[in-house]
């Protein structure tokens, strides 16, 4: 597939490469400003997309074993994913992106879906809201571990600024201390993390779209093996609210919504546009909201405008 055919992924960055971009570091900058409205309309587009994960996730585990909604939601992205790869005849990944995407698929297509499906069996999306609001700030320090990205002190001084408004706005909801399934979560976020910066990086050279793709395609041994031992053991007894979150994180979460994010991480660079997931604390609890008549104050949307500001803030540091 070509840079063209494949324009959401690979954008101008694609067109440098990571070794051009650091032996030219003032136009590679160039290029990321130029390049920063669009990868902030495509992670955006993204965190829409996850933004209803976590609800879909409760509503999946409800009926569903953790295990079959974790295994299962990968198996069928990848059937998807397969299908899009021979459509597009996409490029197959080198020796090197195959080391990429083993950590892409160790973070995002099995860590954060198994241990979140763990964690929401036993706890409720708004707590589980509370814990992934540090998924930006560990995606900033993952980026400039794995992405080889170097945040300035204005931005992570507005990445801060903006956990402390989602944190202090879950707080406030009525979200109870810390419980046994934080563990799972906050394991969700580490893994999450480094899956996120992991393949934001690839997706410079290989596409968003193929990143994921190749990641679901790859991991489908496991993922389906996993998916009919769980299966065996637990069965398929569940409701159609059930099967509507499994059908959404399955197709979207895992799926869809990749596309826009990782070519948004590629096009924006992974810890700055990463702080668009401060957003999506509120955007759950407003699907709740929305979906389930749960009342929004005031202070909801007070939240929202602070965050965004936030956001704002840290597309603009240099």
């Amino acid at each position: 597939m070509t840079a063209t055919d494949n324009a959401i992924a690979a954008g101008s960055v694609t067109a440098s490469g990571s070794e051009q971009a650091a032996s030219r570091p003032a136009a590679g900058r160039s290029r990321l400003r130029l390049s920063l409205p669009a990868g902030l309309a495509l992670g955006s587009l993204g965190i829409l997309g996850f933004s209803f994960s976590l609800p879909a996730t409760r509503l999946a585990v409800a009926d569903l074993d953790p295990w079959v909604v974790a295994f299962g939601r990968a198996t069928m992205a990848a059937v998807m994913s397969a299908i899009y790869l021979a459509a597009t005849r996409a490029q197959r990944p080198t020796r090197d992106q195959l080391r990429s995407l083993a950590i892409v698929v160790a973070g995002v297509v099995v860590g954060f879906p198994l241990l979140t499906s763990l964690a929401l069996e036993v706890q409720t999306a708004a707590h589980g809201a509370v814990v992934i609001a540090i998924l930006p700030a560990a995606t900033a320090v993952a980026a400039v571990a794995r992405a080889h990205e170097h945040p300035s002190g204005r931005f992570w001084l507005a990445a801060g600024a903006g956990l402390v408004a989602v944190l202090a706005f879950v707080i406030t909801q009525g979200v109870s201390g810390p419980q046994l399934g934080d563990l799972f979560l906050i394991g969700a976020v580490v893994l999450c993390a480094i899956g996120y910066a992991e393949g934001g990086a690839l997706s410079r050279t290989l596409g968003g779209p193929t990143t994921i793709c190749w990641a679901l395609v790859l991991s489908l041994p496991l993922t389906a093996s996993a998916t009919a031992a769980a299966v065996a053991l637990t069965g398929l007894h569940a409701g159609a609210t059930a099967w509507l979150g499994f059908a959404y994180v399955s197709a979207v979460s895992m799926f869809l919504g990749f596309f826009a994010w990782y070519a948004g991480l590629a096009r924006g660079g992974v810890a700055r546009i990463g702080q668009v997931q401060l957003a999506q604390p509120v955007l759950t609890l407003g699907w709740s909201a929305l979906l389930l008549g749960e009342h929004v104050g005031p202070i909801t949307l007070i939240t929202a405008l602070a965050v965004l500001a936030c956001v704002a803030a840290t597309q603009k540091a240099r």
